[in-house]
């Protein structure tokens, strides 16, 4: 149905349809206050298609094969994709000063290979890369002592992310001299480092797919952060719990300040750090998590004078 501007009205039952099959595919919740983001950005997509309706367009992703060509190019379309370097810099701090010596200490004593962290909803990639960047700060050898997965449901922002170039808007809570370490720029456009770029591997993962997700490894850290907020209860659940399974003993979870588990999960434990708090999955035999930490930092003074 055409309105008067020229533009397309959903019909009730229309919207119904889209909100339920963007749902079904990728966890996205699309609520009635939502209802014209939604519209308009499906419009978008059907001017480049030439579909002659909303039925008709629905009957198109509808008949789509998993989330590639046009339910893809939907999906680019209507994700939210925020992000900055440095983004809740106190969280990364604790992760980077607590958490990953802490886990590192823990993979050395079992004699088994770098700590592995997954950003998932990497966006354009600053979450990543700002991890990395923060380690090679902090002492840490990336690629020996750590290594970072980084994956998004939008091919068009993997696609950037792995490019690695950025504009002075993802650089707002970005200090000068990380600026100058990390990118190079030219006629306005930041290039990262190949140095950080080669330690973050970047996989299209659609994380409502339980079978993409199990081809990552098991992972110390998990990093979702301001990603939740856009599912609904139920896949909020269905999320975590793949978390849960994805998360060696005394792994870490990191959900973005305005988030919780709370009606969610009661299998990861709320652990308060010196800077932040995060959820932890519980050790069950292994030595105590604090016991950890104090021996992480201990080995970290060591290695310090040595």
């Amino acid at each position: 149905m055409a309105a008067p501007d020229g533009e397309l009205r959903m019909s009730d039952g229309e919207f119904r349809m889209f909100a339920e099959l963007i749902r079904g595919c990728c966890g996205l919740h699309f609520a009635q206050e939502t209802r014209f983001l939604l519209e308009r950005r499906i419009e978008r997509r059907m001017r480049e298609t030439g579909a002659s309706s909303f039925a008709a367009y629905h009957l198109e992703l509808r008949s789509a094969a998993g989330d590639g060509g046009e339910l893809g190019a939907l999906i680019d379309e209507i994700t939210t994709n925020e992000t900055y370097f440095f983004r809740e810099r106190r969280q990364l701090s604790a992760l980077v000063g607590e958490i990953l010596p802490e886990a590192l200490l823990q993979r050395r004593e079992r004699g088994s290979g770098p700590v592995s962290v997954w950003s998932a909803g990497c966006a354009s990639g600053e979450e990543p890369y700002s991890i990395v960047i923060l380690a090679m700060e902090a002492g840490l050898d990336p690629g020996k002592e750590l290594r970072v997965y980084a994956s998004d449901i939008s091919r068009r922002m993997l696609q950037r992310a792995r490019q690695g170039t950025y504009r002075e808007s993802a650089f707002r809570e970005t200090e000068p001299g990380l600026r100058t370490r990390y990118f190079a720029e030219k006629d306005g456009v930041w290039r990262i480092s190949d140095d950080v770029k080669k330690h973050v591997d970047f996989v299209h993962t659609n994380l409502m797919d339980r079978g993409k997700v199990a081809l990552l490894p098991s992972l110390d850290v998990i990093l979702c952060r301001n990603v939740l907020i856009y599912f609904d209860a139920a896949g909020k659940r269905t999320v975590v719990g793949t978390f849960e399974e994805k998360l060696r003993p005394g792994g870490h979870l990191l959900l973005g300040h305005s988030e919780s588990l709370i009606n969610l999960s009661t299998s990861l434990e709320l652990r308060h750090l010196r800077q932040d708090m995060v959820y932890r999955k519980p050790l069950g035999g292994l030595r105590a998590p604090d016991a950890w930490h104090a021996a992480a930092q201990a080995a970290l003074r060591r290695e310090g004078a040595s």
